[in-house]
């Protein structure tokens, strides 16, 4: 399989800015994840990929953010999707700068955006914004059929973003490296991925294994690992075979691995 342009050209290991990068500094400021100073922190100390999620406001933007809601990040009990976005950027004037996806993609061109879509009204705008950047865009879900909307979406508009499964491909994939290691059975199963993004763990169930590397490494499909920030554990994964690591601490990943 083809290697997407999503991945040319990148150092390896990837390291992927967790929603940016928002430092201790910068979290006593006031400043959040997700928003355009995290981003612009990311950018800064050399990060070449960042990993965030997205919403629908409203009136129909789509807005990068994780939670549905602005309870954790401004204290307030209100639902993205109750909320305009003149509303919500007067919200997040003061916390770093509220990042659309349009905003996002526009003010840093030379980023690359892990893009994770969180509502179910989100997928299809979602897709549209990215079709024209494509190249420099991986879309994914938990839910497989959210992530392959968004991928209808930007086909449509003439785009082939890069994309990682959802949770339901991840677990015939664990099924089938665990109980029927068959490489015909998950290179089918991964046909038309770019990467695996899962985590070492799930609760009391390890996700990540040789078995499932070597699976998807069999099938032409980077692993990439979330969310990892001690130092000794993205060495100890990076020396297991994983492709990739996605961090909060961009900045100690990087500077680890001379990215």
């Amino acid at each position: 399989m083809a290697i997407h342009p999503y991945l040319v050209g990148a150092p390896l290991p990837r390291i992927l800015a967790h929603r940016g990068l928002v430092t201790a500094r910068m979290h006593d400021e006031g400043i959040a994840e997700n928003t355009i100073a995290a981003f612009a922190a990311a950018h800064a100390a050399g990060a070449t990929f960042i990993e965030s999620d997205c919403h629908l406001t409203k009136d129909g933007e789509v807005v990068l953010f994780h939670d549905d809601r602005l309870d954790r990040i401004a204290g307030i009990r209100r639902a993205i999707a109750d909320v305009t976005l003149s509303e919500l950027e007067s919200i997040m004037s003061t916390r770093g700068g509220l990042a659309t996806l349009e905003q996002a993609i526009s003010t840093f061109p030379e980023m690359r955006f892990n893009i994770d879509v969180k509502a179910v009204g989100a997928a299809e705008r979602a897709g549209a914004v990215v079709a024209a950047h494509a190249d420099r865009i991986l879309l994914t879900s938990f839910s497989d059929a959210r992530r392959r909307a968004a991928l209808r979406a930007a086909l449509d508009a003439g785009g082939s973003p890069a994309t990682s499964p959802g949770r339901a491909t991840i677990i015939a994939l664990l099924l089938a490296s665990k109980l029927l290691p068959i490489p015909w059975l998950s290179r089918r199963l991964l046909r038309g991925i770019d990467a695996l993004q899962v985590p070492e763990r799930q609760g009391r169930i390890t996700v990540l294994t040789p078995r499932l590397i070597a699976a998807a490494h069999d099938a032409g499909v980077e692993v990439h690992v979330w969310t990892v920030n001690d130092e000794r554990d993205m060495r100890r994964l990076v020396d297991l075979g994983v492709d990739g690591i996605v961090t909060d601490r961009a900045d100690r990943a990087l500077a680890l691995f001379g990215g």
